[in-house]
């Protein structure tokens, strides 16, 4: 197996947690509008961990159910399943893509994680992870032993080595990477908009990133219904 193929996971983690990042309905745009309202950059910075937590929360609950699942589902049907939900939230994104509503800008810490959790999900920012996760056990090098004394092979990102880790284990780094991204992009863009370019950038060099997302969801459930 090729190296390009080894590390096509990662990289689409790392991909989808900084199209997430960059996203302004997925957290920074949030964030710099409480900069702005207090005048001061460290209500930037105060209000990205909590977005961080709601968008890691959303993702891992999809991730976690998907988990659940494989134990007990064949790997088939969960494919299956995993298109017409990718196929059918994306036209759903494309008739009403509507956003959670806060009435407000006094938030803490809890509501701040809260809106990113509703945001993330609504956006269906775990589901596109699944294609990608159900896709591991065919794209495997890493060797472990199961119970029974066979191996299978995963692939980890290089300089991790894993041959005691189960896929539970793997999905979990899996999330971390894709927040990581996230997170590096989304903090980034927050200080960049803030200190330098500010919203008008919305207007100058706008791009209606939901459309974008809701053709990627549904081309990425067709792809899933036939690789």
């Amino acid at each position: 197996m090729s190296a390009g193929q080894a590390n096509w996971p990662w990289i689409a983690l790392l991909a989808l947690g900084a199209y997430h990042g960059v996203n302004p309905g997925m957290g920074w745009l949030f964030a710099v509008a409480l900069g702005l309202q207090e005048k001061r950059r460290r209500a930037v910075l105060q209000a990205i961990p909590p977005l961080v937590v709601g968008h890691l929360i959303s993702v891992g609950v999809i991730v976690a159910l998907v988990v659940a699942l494989e134990a007990a589902v064949p790997l088939s049907l969960l494919r299956v399943v995993t298109a017409i939900v990718l196929i059918v939230f994306g036209l759903s994104r494309l008739v009403r893509a509507r956003h959670p509503r806060w009435v407000g800008m006094q938030v803490g810490f809890r509501d701040l994680t809260l809106w990113s959790f509703l945001m993330a999900s609504g956006h269906g920012a775990g589901l596109m992870l699944v294609p990608i996760i159900l896709a591991w056990p065919r794209t495997a090098s890493i060797a472990h032993a199961t119970s029974g004394g066979m191996e299978h092979s995963m692939h980890l990102p290089a300089g991790i080595h894993g041959a005691a880790l189960g896929k539970p284990t793997l999905w979990l780094l899996a999330v971390g990477v894709h927040t990581f991204a996230y997170l590096a992009v989304m903090a980034v863009v927050a200080f960049l908009v803030y200190a330098k370019f500010g919203v008008a950038i919305l207007r100058s060099a706008w791009l209606n990133l939901d459309l974008i997302w809701a053709i990627v969801l549904i081309t990425t459930g067709v792809l899933t219904l036939f690789l």
